[in-house]
């Protein structure tokens, strides 16, 4: 695969870790739902200019309107609110860490979805991984008490668990113009998250250049623009090579939230992530292939 391609992954990778970064900057002035109704409000706009100026075609039905509205629900409008609802109480770093988790949700569900992939014994192990390390990142909140900290964590497992039913979800919408379901889906999240936004925090006052700056960061860069080139990048090195960008988001995560916002990093964090990491290893599978592969071939007789 060509080295820009490999930029890429990376630039995404580093982008959508900094998401949880850019939250807790927007969280100093804003409600979660504001945050997210903000991200997915602008993120909707920036893909409808990219449709609009790349002249797609935007024909659509009400089944597929039903199914973007599901999926955007699904995808946009609540993980997008319960990341920064639990970053009240959790690190920017442990919300990246517990995002990893999505593969392994993906997973979990398409083993029961109606046609979906059958876990292996390799993914069934990684899926044990992962919620080894959500254990190991729990534990130190449960001994020293601070159970509003665990709730939150356990809170933000419903993220991910929302990812892993749209990824699934999105079967129903496979076959079109994945920009254009991608705009929709993001207008139909939009839609959802105003009236309870509204209801909830009221209208966004706004004071601070650096919530603007974050805000529109997130909305048009890390959603919009990451969004179109993630589609743009799939076909060209294939959903395996882009799912490596899973590997990257917590590290960037954990990065920068231990450098910019003073966070700290404790054993509990880095065994959590390691486990997880082991857990998307397996489940991505190709280094255990290698691994058995060369295994057996160190095995054959030497000429």
């Amino acid at each position: 695969m060509p080295l820009r391609y490999w930029g890429l992954i990376l630039v995404l990778g580093i982008g959508w870790g900094s998401s949880m970064f850019f939250n807790e900057i927007l969280l100093r002035e804003l409600g979660p739902l504001q945050v997210a109704l903000g991200r997915v409000g602008l993120g909707a706009l920036g893909c409808w200019i990219w449709v609009l100026a790349t002249r797609r075609k935007i024909r659509v039905t009400a089944a597929f309107l039903r199914d973007a509205t599901v999926f955007g629900f699904l995808q946009y409008a609540a993980p997008l609110a319960i990341f920064p609802a639990a970053q009240r109480f959790i690190t920017s770093g442990e919300a990246g860490i517990v995002n990893a988790m999505t593969p392994i949700m993906v997973v979990i569900i398409s083993n029961f979805w109606p046609g979906g992939e059958r876990a292996t014994v390799l993914k069934s192990l990684g899926v044990l991984c992962g919620f080894a390390g959500i254990v190991v990142l729990a534990l130190p909140t449960l001994d020293t008490g601070m159970t509003g900290e665990f709730g939150a964590l356990m809170f933000c497992m419903l993220a991910p668990l929302c990812y892993g039913v749209a990824i699934n979800w999105f079967r129903r919408l496979k076959g079109g113009d994945a920009t254009v379901i991608t705009a929709w889906s993001l207008l139909a999240g939009t839609a959802l998250l105003l009236p309870v936004a509204l209801a909830v925090e009221g209208a966004p006052v706004i004071a601070r250049a650096e919530t603007w700056g974050a805000l529109f960061f997130i909305g048009f860069v890390l959603t919009a623009a990451a969004f179109i080139l993630l589609f743009w990048l799939l076909p060209r090195i294939g959903a395996t090579a882009t799912s490596t960008v899973t590997f990257i988001t917590p590290v960037s995560a954990v990065t920068l939230g231990a450098v910019f916002l003073g966070e700290a990093l404790g054993p509990a964090h880095i065994l959590g992530m390691v486990a997880i990491f082991a857990g998307l290893v397996l489940i991505d599978g190709r280094l255990p292939r290698r691994w058995r592969g060369g295994r057996e071939d160190h095995s054959q007789p030497q000429s």
